[in-house]
């Protein structure tokens, strides 16, 4: 991959990188369709497949995620994508070296998946060493992950621009993401809470009744059967510091929805 990418560059071909942990979806097709326009009709788009371990707190999530290759080179296909990078592994056996960023990181995931966003900063490093993007494109349903990828690329001087692309949700609200395959029928359902949060969240700011917000947001989620909080948070979305709930501010939460963990974020 490395040495293709190499050739490329020297060719001037812009390459635009998607990575991707599979299981792709209709979120992921339109970040690729956000990776051919930056990279034009005579660029290159990679889509990456990788279901990184190192990015996982809880082996039996790591065992549980999905891995439809069929599906997702079939996907790809279609979205006219160039090359689909999928190594089987991208570590060496006593790999010693991480990436370890120490401001955006903390709080909200990397509070509640220790050790997740060190896996996540690496792989992306490698991923880029690896394939020499122009860009990356990076989803907005992880606006943490997003903001730590800018912040990585901005001190280690990564060359590729980072762009991050809208989220993309079914009819309902409900983000797109690889982990609804495990929600059940009364649990699809009931998932929409915390996209009706946000939603809450936005009207609560206009009307400008804050009092005890994030504690009635809590509650609302949790009056569906199913639905267990790890977190509501508000926040500056260029910092990332915790902040008082108004109007430009962004919210995200974390809810177990039975056994499946699902984020969201939004501005309010």
């Amino acid at each position: 991959m490395q040495r293709q990418a190499q050739r490329w560059q020297r060719d001037g071909v812009r390459i635009v990188l998607v990575p991707t942990m599979g299981a792709l979806h209709a979120g992921h097709a339109s970040l690729i369709r956000r990776a051919r326009k930056a990279a034009g009709k005579n660029g290159i788009v990679v889509v990456s497949i990788y279901v990184n371990p190192t990015q996982f707190n809880d082996a039996k999530d790591l065992r549980a995620y999905p891995r439809p290759m069929a599906a997702d080179k079939k996907l790809c296909r279609a979205e006219g994508v160039d090359v689909v990078f999928a190594p089987k592994s991208l570590y060496e056996k006593d790999a010693s070296t991480v990436i370890d960023e120490t401001a955006v990181s903390l709080g909200m995931e990397g509070e509640s998946r220790s050790g997740h966003f060190q896996g996540v900063a690496t792989v992306v490093v490698k991923l880029c060493n690896l394939v020499q993007p122009t860009a990356a494109i990076f989803g907005e349903k992880d606006w943490q992950q997003a903001a730590l990828i800018r912040r990585v690329a901005r001190d280690l001087n990564l060359p590729a621009r980072i762009i991050v692309a809208p989220t993309m949700r079914e009819a309902d609200g409900l983000a797109c993401s690889s982990r609804n395959v495990h929600l059940n029928k009364s649990e699809r359902q009931q998932a929409t809470a915390l996209w009706q949060a946000i939603a809450t969240a936005r009207a609560t700011v206009r009307k400008g009744a804050l009092r005890g917000l994030k504690r009635r947001l809590i509650l609302s989620i949790e009056n569906q059967p199913a639905a267990q909080v790890d977190y509501v948070e508000f926040f500056d979305e260029q910092t990332m510091q915790p902040v008082n709930p108004k109007k430009g501010t962004r919210m995200a939460l974390a809810v177990y929805v039975g056994k499946t963990r699902l984020i969201d974020n939004g501005r309010l």
